[in-house]
């Protein structure tokens, strides 16, 4: 097919710019071909599809509707929804889907997320072979039908059922990022057991007051703020689509998004016969370190929420999480990888004491490390560059995990580099146990990376 960049095939997505290299005609291109896959391939002739609140999710949502009807296959449409409220339209229907999102990317982004086998996304070898099937152009023909429906309630109810709130009633700040967490956060959180604060909570797909990804320090600061106004317990922030968190203390600082987890997993760990938890490569050895205190047994895993998905449901774990902030609970009823959600459990957890989030962290164990750093590469060189610090790594007889890019151990910390699979970028990130540690990681790999890959554009 001549219109379909065959770059917009991620590891766990479809995702481009738009119009440039996502548009109505590819949508109807990408609609066209699944509604056939679904057939061929899964025997399956209905599906879930639903769109975030960007700017282009609405026509090109119709446009993949279209596509997906004209290879005969069926649609339940339910329009404007969060990712997880899509999963949830999955899991109810028990059929597969797609949600039209660019997730936390810049507003001019959008892609597909898509699921064949059910709730659990595609990803991988899965996504491979959907595009040679989309770029051989040939497809089914048929007339399906269109249901729209509303999914709000029901998800509303599912979200809350299972929560029990303790005594302390807590203030905490909203930053919904003018994402499509808009729609339904007051309908939340107004009737829980909380005093809610919301900021960016009008929906407006151009993002006017900061990127909807709550991973960047940056887009936290308008929270920080208003937490510390506002003498707030904590605050969260959601990305455009709703799947990722981010948490603010009482104090203005950031919690790390590993601490959370282990709040998490301490609330969790004696009311499940599973104590097996995940985490993701780029996550401090603070997770690990405190598992296993708890006298759990901690995987390392790759990234990606699609991955960190099906590993929790293949091996049956009651929680999984990622340093980007998805984080997966199945230790109840409900199945549930939504940052509201998340925000519920953590408000309960919260509830139960009186004391300030930041004490309780307080003594979890202590490293320092970098941010995410992301070093502009192009997509077709960023693997390359990969494996190139590997094979200096093996040289140096270094100990490595490359499950997932490549992490080298040292006696005193760790570093990461790994292609991302979201944009033409390596990320890094170290860790070690002195603030001297960590700039002697960056000191080394940092400029490792940039001279390969300058040796690799030329």
């Amino acid at each position: 097919m001549n219109n379909i960049d065959e770059s917009i095939f991620r590891a766990y997505d479809i995702r481009g710019k738009y119009p440039d290299e996502i548009n109505e005609q590819v949508a109807y291109t990408i609609g066209r071909s699944y509604g056939s896959y679904l057939q061929e391939k899964y025997n399956k002739n209905s599906c879930i599809v639903s769109h975030d609140n960007r700017l282009s999710s609405e026509s090109l949502s119709q446009n993949l509707i279209k596509g997906i009807t004209s290879s005969g296959c069926n649609v339940i449409n339910y329009n404007l929804t969060t990712t997880p409220m899509n999963y949830y339209g999955r899991y109810l229907n028990q059929l597969p889907g797609i949600m039209v999102t660019a997730s936390h990317n810049p507003k001019d982004d959008n892609g597909f997320k898509f699921s064949f086998d059910g709730m659990i996304n595609a990803r991988g070898e899965m996504i491979t072979d959907f595009k040679n099937y989309t770029l051989t152009g040939i497809f089914k023909s048929g007339l399906g039908n269109v249901a729209n429906n509303n999914i709000l309630d029901k998800y509303i109810e599912y979200l809350k059922y299972s929560i029990k709130f303790g005594k302390n009633k807590r203030k905490i700040v909203i930053d919904c990022g003018n994402g499509a967490t808009c729609q339904i956060i007051k309908k939340v959180f107004d009737n829980s057991f909380c005093t809610p604060i919301y900021i960016n909570e009008i929906s407006d797909g151009n993002f006017p007051n900061h990127h909807p990804d709550p991973a960047v320090k940056e887009n936290l600061q308008q929270l920080q703020k208003a937490v510390k106004e506002n003498k707030a317990d904590f605050g969260v922030a959601y990305d455009g689509d709703g799947d990722r968190i981010g948490i603010v203390m009482e104090n203005g600082e950031i919690l790390p998004i590993e601490y959370f987890m282990i709040m998490c997993i301490k609330d969790i760990i004696n009311n499940v016969n599973n104590k097996t938890f995940l985490y993701d490569i780029k996550c401090s050895k603070s997770l690990d370190d405190y598992i296993k205190f708890l006298g759990g047994t901690p995987i390392c895993y790759r990234t990606g929420a699609s991955y960190t998905q099906y590993k929790v449901h293949q091996d049956n774990l009651p929680f999984g999480g990622e340093y980007s902030g998805h984080i997966f609970f199945r230790d109840r009823d409900v199945d549930c990888g939504s940052a509201i959600y998340a925000t519920l459990r953590f408000l309960e957890i919260m509830s139960k004491t009186t004391e300030k989030l930041s004490k309780i962290v307080a003594d979890f164990p202590k490293y320092y490390s970098t941010s995410e750093i992301k070093i502009a590469t192009q997509d077709q060189i960023k693997f390359v560059i990969v494996d190139e610090i590997k094979k200096y790594a093996t040289k140096m007889n270094y100990p490595i995990n490359d499950i997932d890019g490549v992490r080298i151990t040292y006696t005193n910390g760790w570093a990461l580099i790994r292609a991302s699979n979201t944009g033409p970028n390596i990320t890094f990130r170290a860790e070690a146990t002195t603030a001297e540690g960590v700039k002697c990681l960056e000191n080394i790999y940092i400029p490792m990376i940039k001279e390969i890959n300058q040796k690799l554009s030329n």
